[in-house]
């Protein structure tokens, strides 16, 4: 099924150019209609999809698409509308809440729309200390189990292994550079991704690239979550 056409693409570009709440009530219809309906429809998909080779992951309309407008409180860039859309498929027993407000909720995947920049992500970005902590400890406690997951083919080869955004210089304090998870031990992100093409994401396999991917990255991010305590599932 196809779920974005070249209007949500072109949505976009118009709010990159005027970015100001009367262009955007002006285009209120444009939005809902091409991005924000769609979106949702897509949410439901995957919340499907996941059922049946993932079950512990979730979509939720509510819970799992990011708010358009931006929090500029403590923001330069007054600009009060984000120029992408996306969404996050979480552990049922986490939080919906990403990167460090997700105070140790869990890994999960990502989905990006935007022309020229789509992409698909997975894993737990920049997490709070208390569950980056808990990363480190079990990564140094088994590297070998932890560079199985990381440098396995279908990851390096579909995902291109993990991001280094954000990766510290030296190994973490309390552990020696000599450390043999050292190289490991320096990320403080834990996350893949891959680019989509604007026609890939107007195109009616959207679903499938996406859970394609997700599938790869399943090994990481349950991983991720059961280091944090929250366990894979079987059935929903």
């Amino acid at each position: 099924m196809k779920y974005f056409g070249s209007e949500s693409l072109t949505f976009f570009r118009g709010l990159a150019r005027h970015n100001a709440k009367p262009w955007f009530e002006a285009h209120r219809e444009d939005y809902e209609q091409h991005v924000r309906g769609p979106l949702t429809g897509l949410v439901h998909e995957m919340d499907s999809r996941f059922s049946e080779f993932a079950p512990e992951f979730v979509g939720d309309p509510k819970r799992s698409i990011f708010r358009l407008n931006r929090d500029i409180r403590f923001s330069a860039d007054k600009s009060p509308y984000k120029t992408h859309a996306a969404c996050w498929f979480f552990h049922i027993g986490g939080s919906s809440k990403v990167g460090r407000e997700a105070h140790g909720g869990g890994a999960g995947f990502y989905f990006h729309l935007e022309p020229g920049g789509s992409m698909l992500g997975g894993g737990c970005w920049m997490p709070p200390r208390p569950a980056l902590n808990k990363f480190r400890v079990a990564i140094a406690r088994d590297p070998k189990a932890f560079e199985r997951i990381v440098l396995a083919p279908g990851l390096k080869k579909r995902l291109g292994g993990l991001s280094e955004e954000s990766m510290l210089k030296r190994a973490p304090r309390g552990y020696e550079e000599d450390h043999p998870a050292a190289r490991w031990l320096k990320f403080q992100s834990f996350t893949v991704g891959h680019r989509l093409s604007d026609k890939e994401v107007t195109g009616a396999r959207l679903t499938a690239i996406l859970q394609a991917h997700y599938e790869a990255m399943l090994p990481l991010v349950r991983w991720l979550n059961t280091t944090l305590g929250l366990a894979p599932a079987r059935t929903r």
